[in-house]
């Protein structure tokens, strides 16, 4: 019986792919800013203000979902092929 996922890193390597890209697809006008987790939500900081340390949870989890989306759509979209190259071609 072949499954799909890797035994050892590569299913590792798919578990994080996957777990990233369910991050990447969040949609921030249906989802987010229903939950009170849009970007709108969150205080910019101004400047002369600095990088604040004491920010709360909510508001790393929100900048990490934006980075996220922002910067992983082009590598992610790399990775996919080639899960799905490396699925086709070795079972």
């Amino acid at each position: 019986m072949a499954t799909f996922f890797l035994p050892g890193f590569g299913g590792l390597f798919q578990v994080s792919v996957l777990l990233i890209n369910s991050i990447a697809i969040l949609s921030e006008d249906r989802f987010l800013a229903r939950i009170g987790w849009g970007s709108s939500q969150q205080a910019e900081p101004s400047f002369g203000s600095g990088m604040q340390d004491n920010a709360s949870v909510k508001a790393k989890m929100i900048n990490l979902i934006n980075s996220v989306r922002t910067l992983m759509r082009i590598p992610l979209i790399l990775l996919n092929l080639l899960i799905i190259v490396w699925a086709i071609a070795f079972g």
